[in-house]
């Protein structure tokens, strides 16, 4: 393995960083090769256990990474953050925190969060921080990524709380009749703070010239989706033989409309099945004999894609990337982070989620600094509400209730005719 010359440049920088501080956050973006180059720096600090947290989908990724490493001067345990609580009882030397943003839950921290602070409270190992996203939604989503570290910039306050009095605008929001804190309005002085610990680097420093074209393709659904759909904005509720559909609240009619317009539904019961196999079709005729990868939301899409495409889809990337005529399939927010789609022809994309976030981490998996282009194709009903939602997030904004609400008085909703 080689490095490129601004990896070595920032594995020297980062070696500075953590033999001062034993804290390091690598904000480099997606496919500039933050797992190289963190292992890389391991590699250096005369280290012998290095325990790499991820997600599940991510590791036969590093597992790659790690192979082109060979042979290191470490031993290397990858394991995914939910199973944690199968670790060995060792002494780590470094900790290396891969989608570190995953632990950025505020007020209080996730149990993700809490078990790494357990970790570096025990061994007091470097610890390297990684995401091309270290603070997608707010700035207050830093603390808890950092705060297990004795030598983070934030050790001095007691808690979440009392670091907000310093460095966060803190408002009301009232929620039914009560009013709470919202403490998501961070301020700059918390990336100020973070800046000696921090190296960025984006895609154009790199020198990635790819050229993304998106593609918006309308299926015509099966005339009883568009039926159902109707009834119950009309209505609110579709009751059948065995099982009831609820849309009592707002959230529910949004969520259960994403979920009609392609195909599906959760019933008030619980259970699910798929209404209708349009998309799934049209994917499967419209981009045969490609090598394609195609991002779902709801797991009946996936049954849905099972459904058509038979034993031709897989959902491990191993099998996909060493099998000709496979097709992957992965849920949108498991799979927008740590893993690389570089041998997809196309990305497909079956429905979308309302976040801003998975729409602009998911759509550069196939990136690569060698790849000029990418080809996404995004698959929405014709008349549905998959449309709205992508002119929301493709301006870096959440799909939220209130643009739900907004949408409702349009005809593509309740005024429609069938």
């Amino acid at each position: 393995m080689k490095l490129r010359d601004y990896q070595n440049d920032i594995k020297e920088k980062g070696l500075h960083i953590l033999r001062n501080t034993k804290l390091l956050y690598l904000t480099m973006e997606v496919r500039t090769g933050k797992t190289l180059t963190s292992l890389a720096i391991c590699n250096e600090l005369n280290v012998e256990n290095v325990l790499f947290l991820t997600k599940k989908k991510a590791i036969s990724s590093i597992e790659h990474d790690w192979e082109m490493m060979c042979p290191a001067n470490f031993n290397l345990f990858i394991i995914n953050y939910e199973s944690m609580h199968k670790l060995p009882m060792i002494k780590w030397d470094a900790v290396i925190c891969d989608e570190a943003h995953s632990m950025g839950a505020f007020a209080k921290p996730s149990k993700r969060a809490r078990q790494v602070k357990d970790i570096m409270m025990v061994c007091q190992p470097y610890q390297i921080l990684l995401s091309g996203t270290p603070t997608p939604e707010s700035y207050s989503q830093m603390y808890h990524q950092v705060y297990g570290n004795v030598n983070n910039p934030f050790r001095n306050f007691r808690n979440f709380y009392a670091f907000a009095k310093v460095h966060v605008n803190v408002k009301q929001k009232k929620i039914n009749s009560n009013y709470i804190n919202d403490y998501s309005d961070g301020r700059r002085s918390i990336l100020d703070a973070m800046k000696p610990f921090t190296i960025s680097y984006s895609q154009k420093q790199a020198g990635f010239k790819v050229v993304t074209k998106e593609n918006v393709l309308k299926v015509q659904m099966n005339p009883y989706t568009y039926k159902l759909a109707a009834r119950l904005s009309k209505q609110l509720v579709v009751e059948g033989r065995d099982e009831v559909i609820l849309a009592d609240t707002p959230v529910k009619l949004m969520t259960k409309l994403h979920q009609i317009y392609s195909g599906s539904v959760k019933f008030e019961s619980g259970n699910s099945m798929v209404l209708d196999l349009s998309k799934a079709l049209f994917i499967k005729d419209r981009f045969k004999d490609q090598k394609i990868g195609i991002f779902y939301k709801f797991k009946e899409e996936l049954n849905a894609l099972k459904e058509v495409f038979g034993e031709d889809l897989v959902t491990d990337l191993s099998s996909f990337d060493d099998s000709e005529g496979k097709v992957i399939a992965l849920q949108i927010v498991s799979g927008r982070e740590g893993i690389s789609l570089r041998k997809a022809d196309a990305l497909i994309y079956y429905n979308i989620d309302f976040s801003a976030t998975s729409y602009w981490q998911s759509r550069d998996r196939m990136t690569t600094k060698e790849r000029m282009h990418n080809k996404i194709y995004w698959i929405f009903s014709a008349g549905g509400i998959e449309e709205k939602i992508y002119k929301v997030v493709i301006g870096k904004k959440d799909y939220t209730l209130n643009h739900f609400k907004k949408d409702l008085t349009t005809d593509f909703l309740i005024n429609r005719t069938y």
